[in-house]
């Protein structure tokens, strides 16, 4: 039996899908659960392993998926990691890149799981369990790599691809602050990294606060927190699950 209160939370990265079912005031109902992302993954085989995940959890209502990349109203204009051979940084396979590319997969799993589906940026799903809908408010999540989401008086705004954009020496954001330079560079030095791209990205966006999470947020150390400044928090990386419910209330700027 479906309770119509329940909501499938799962958040899609590029090693691990996380997923929880929810109730309507947040409060989980079942035990967090986390499985390696399979490769090679085309989209048939994505969606097969979110309608395993579902069979698995209690029943809901409706879902939310967060996925690495660009999202346009269910629809793929790209991801990174689920285009390769092997999981991120391996080989593009140019025919999964075709398949994925303009794959609605906001309608294929609404259609296999039989419920409302909403398919979001996985860090536009992290923000929506965690911005208070006042001011201007930024997102940024570190990782495999990096993601980010906007939010003005609690709306979404249009999604673009910053772990893209060139940083150093034609490097990425997604690569300079990513989970292989952090293992490269232990905690200390990639900490201090964190606090250098905070640092550069303030006069950017002047944001009223920036929200730091992910799983390697942890990682940050309390002195580099701390002089980051009052405007920017860690939040839990439980928000990726969490904003499953919260996400279904967001206004879009970019929707009529």
């Amino acid at each position: 039996m479906v309770d119509e209160r329940l909501t499938l939370s799962v958040d899609c990265g590029g090693l691990f899908l996380k997923s929880c079912v929810l109730d309507e005031s947040g409060t989980m109902h079942s035990k967090p659960g986390r499985i390696e992302t399979p490769y090679p993954l085309s989209p048939e085989r994505f969606v097969i392993t979110i309608d395993e995940i579902s069979s698995a959890l209690p029943k809901a209502y409706r879902a939310t998926i967060g996925m690495p990349g660009m999202i346009r109203n269910g629809v793929v204009v790209a991801t990174p990691h689920y285009i390769t051979t092997r999981g991120p940084r391996t080989r593009i396979d140019p025919e999964l890149q075709d398949q994925w590319s303009d794959f609605d997969v906001q309608k294929a799993v609404s259609d296999k799981l039989g419920i409302p589906t909403l398919v979001l940026n996985d860090a536009e799903v992290h923000g929506a369990g965690i911005i208070t809908g006042s001011g201007y408010e930024v997102v940024i999540t570190l990782g495999t790599g990096l993601g980010f989401a906007i939010f003005y008086g609690g709306k979404l705004t249009p999604h673009f691809e910053f772990s893209h954009a060139t940083v150093r020496r034609g490097t990425t954001y997604d690569t300079w602050i990513g989970e292989p330079e952090r293992k490269r560079l232990g905690n200390v030095f990639w900490s201090r990294r964190i606090r250098q791209l905070v640092e550069e990205l303030r006069p950017v966006f002047k944001w009223d606060r920036l929200y730091i999470g992910g799983g390697n947020a942890r990682c940050i150390r309390p002195i580099d927190l701390e002089r980051m400044g009052d405007d920017v928090v860690i939040v839990p990386n439980t928000a990726g699950v969490a904003g499953g419910v919260r996400a279904w209330n967001l206004e879009h700027y970019y929707r009529a």
